[in-house]
């Protein structure tokens, strides 16, 4: 479970607003890659706090309106389907997140960031393997990012119903990728990720 233990080893280095910073979106085939910095209050409890994939999706969902609640401030933000074919998608997630700081209506002096990289940010920043896992902001900052990211996939289920983006949240199911075969790309696929459109079928 995450606990504030990184932060409050930060609070005592003297850094006073410290966001976690997550994103969620790096492996689906279609949609924009989306991000979201939270800063909490230290010590703040929120019942069933944990990494967004260990939690249902109504359960994201109530926790996405306490975080919101109680956050000292939290931005959200994404980078398009055209920045992630133009300079890959681990540039376009840089990019998201350091939005998504760059937003935070109260300026963080430090930054969490899942994961092993942490590229070209304008604050001291930390990375943290497994970061949803193990610090609280991170862990809020993954479910900002992921219901917000879902939330989009069933406005993109609506405007394209022949791909069911409901279903599979762009991510390359074998359903998915046989309904791209059978319908050809739509405006919102990355064209940078479909590489299989090339090679037959599997049997």
């Amino acid at each position: 479970m995450p606990t504030f233990d990184i932060e409050e080893a930060l609070a005592n280095e003297g850094y006073t607003a410290i966001c976690g910073v997550d994103e969620a979106g790096r492996g689906p085939l279609s949609g924009p890659v989306v991000a979201a910095a939270c800063i909490l209050p230290l010590g703040v409890v929120i019942k069933g706090l944990d990494d967004s994939k260990k939690l249902t999706p109504k359960k994201r969902e109530a926790l996405f309106e306490e975080i919101t609640e109680v956050a000292l401030s939290y931005s959200i933000a994404s980078a398009s389907v055209k920045e992630i074919d133009q300079m890959n998608i681990l540039n376009a997630t840089m990019l998201a997140m350091r939005r998504a700081i760059e937003g935070l209506s109260q300026k963080a002096d430090f930054a969490l960031i899942d994961g092993n990289t942490a590229r070209d940010f304008s604050l001291p920043c930390q990375t943290v393997i497994k970061g949803d896992s193990l610090s609280y902001s991170i862990a809020a900052a993954s479910i900002l990012a992921k219901v917000t990211r879902d939330r989009l996939c069933l406005e993109d289920d609506k405007a394209y119903p022949l791909y069911e983006f409901a279903k599979h949240k762009g991510y390359g199911t074998a359903r998915h990728m046989a309904l791209i075969r059978e319908h050809g790309p739509c405006p919102i696929h990355r064209r940078s990720f479909l590489g299989f459109l090339s090679q037959p079928p599997k049997k």
